[in-house]
C-alpha cells in the first residue's frame, strides 16, 4: 500500500511525543512492506539532532511561527493556501497513494484535509493533541470564511481553495486518549462518529530497563520547554529540597527558558540546575537512567504524555500531576506519585516520600 502521511513537524524536527509517534508509525509501516511518503511543514529547529528519514518532504507552509500564530494579511493567507494546495496536488499525482494519514495539523491548512476528502481518498487521522478543536480557530484561511459564511462559496470559486472543511467526513479518527477525543468533540463542535481511542506506547528497545543508581536527589525534567509543562514548579521545588539537583533536557520556547533561568537565580538554585538543551532521542534512555526521579509537573490538560511511560520503561519513579489524558494511566501510589498542578509543596512532599 502507498501512504501519504501529512503533518506539521516530523522528527528530528519535533515538539514532543506526538511527532515521535508519527515517525514510529512510519517506520513500522515501512518495515511491514508499505511505501510511506512524509509531507511536513518547512519549519526546522536549529538544535534538532538525529538522522533524516528517506522520502521526507518539508514543503508545506505553516501559520505557526516561534511558538505563536502571528497575524497575516489576506494576500499572505491566499498565497500560503495556494502554495500548499499545489504541493499536495503534486504529491498526490506523483505517489498515487491508496490512503492518506493526517498527524498534527494544528495551525496547518485544513483546506488540505478537505482537498483529500473531496477527491475521495480514504484517510486516517491520528490525533495526539486537540488540534481538531483549536485547529479551525488558528487556520487563518478557513477561520476567515467561518466568520463570513455568506462569502465562503464565492471565495472558494474565485480562489480555487476550499473555504470550509468537513472534519466528520474527512477521515477515520483515532485519538490517543479518551480525554483527547472528548475534548475535541466539546471544543470543536464535531461529532467524530466512530472515533477510536488507541493509546501510544513505548519502544522497549529504545528505553530498556536499568538498575537505579544510589539515591542522590538527582531529578530530571525531560521534554519540551513550554510554560504549560510546569517546569517552573520543578524549579521552585528545589528551594524546598536543598540537597536536590535538577537536569532539564529539551528545547522549545527560548523566551520561557530565559524566564526559568531568571526564576532559578531569584530563588538561589541556579547552581543546582543544568539546562542541558535538546538531546538526540537515542540518548534519552541514558538521561532517564541517570535520574533518581522524573518530574512531569504539567499545568495544562496533557493529551497523553510519553515522558512518564518512557521513565517507567527505564525503571525510574515518576512524580506528576496526572492531568488530561495522562490521568488515564497515572495512578497515585500505584505507578506514580501525583500532586496538583503548580503545587510546589505537594511536589516537595511527593519527592520526600520517594527518598
Amino acid at each position: 500500500m502507498r501512504v501519504l502521511s501529512i503533518g506539521a513537524m516530523y522528527p528530528p524536527h519535533a515538539l514532543g511525543g506526538y511527532e515521535v509517534t508519527w515517525r514510529s508509525s512510519t517506520h513500522w509501516l515501512r518495515r511491514t512492506g508499505h511505501e510511506v511518503r512524509v509531507l511536513a511543514s518547512d519549519v526546522r529547529f536549529a538544535e534538532a539532532e538525529g538522522p533524516e528519514d528517506d522520502d521526507v518532504h518539508r514543503e508545506l507552509r505553516w501559520y505557526w511561527r516561534d511558538h505563536a500564530f502571528p497575524p497575516t494579511t489576506f494576500r499572505e493567507r491566499l498565497r500560503l493556501e495556494r502554495r500548499n494546495a499545489t504541493v499536495l496536488e503534486r504529491h498526490l499525482a506523483d505517489l498515487r497513494p491508496h490512503a492518506v494519514m493526517w498527524w498534527a495539523m494544528g495551525g496547518m491548512s485544513l483546506s488540505l484535509v478537505e482537498q483529500v476528502r473531496r477527491v475521495g481518498l480514504p484517510a486516517v487521522a491520528m490525533v495526539g493533541d486537540n488540534w481538531p478543536g483549536y485547529g479551525p480557530r488558528v487556520d487563518a484561511w478557513t477561520a476567515t470564511w467561518r466568520r463570513r459564511p455568506r462569502f465562503a462559496g464565492v471565495a472558494e470559486r474565485l480562489t480555487g481553495v476550499p473555504a470550509s472543511v468537513d472534519l466528520d467526513r474527512a477521515a477515520t479518527w483515532v485519538f490517543v486518549s479518551a480525554w483527547t477525543r472528548r475534548r475535541a468533540r466539546e471544543s470543536g463542535g464535531w461529532a467524530f462518529p466512530g472515533a477510536l481511542v488507541e493509546p501510544a506506547g513505548v519502544d522497549l528497545h529504545t528505553f530498556p530497563a536499568s538498575d537505579p543508581p544510589p539515591w542522590s536527589w538527582s531529578l530530571a525534567y525531560i521534554g519540551r520547554i513550554d510554560e504549560r509543562k510546569g517546569i517552573a514548579t520543578a524549579v521552585e521545588a528545589l528551594a524546598g529540597i536543598p540537597e536536590s539537583s535538577l537536569r532539564v533536557v529539551g528545547g522549545g520556547d527560548d523566551a520561557y527558558l530565559v524566564q526559568l533561568r531568571e526564576l532559578a537565580a531569584r530563588l538561589g538554585v541556579a547552581d543546582r540546575i543544568d539546562f542541558a538543551g535538546s538531546r538526540p532521542r537515542e540518548a534519552l534512555a541514558g538521561e532517564y537512567a541517570n535520574a533518581d526521579a522524573v518530574l512531569f509537573p504539567v499545568t495544562w490538560p496533557e493529551p497523553w504524555g510519553m515522558v512518564p511511560l518512557e521513565a517507567m520503561a527505564v525503571g525510574r519513579p515518576v512524580v506528576a500531576t496526572g492531568t488530561g489524558g495522562s490521568g488515564e494511566y497515572l495512578r497515585d501510589g500505584d505507578n506514580a506519585l501525583l500532586h496538583r498542578p503548580k503545587d510546589v509543596t505537594g511536589l516537595v512532599a511527593a519527592l520526600r516520600r520517594l527518598a
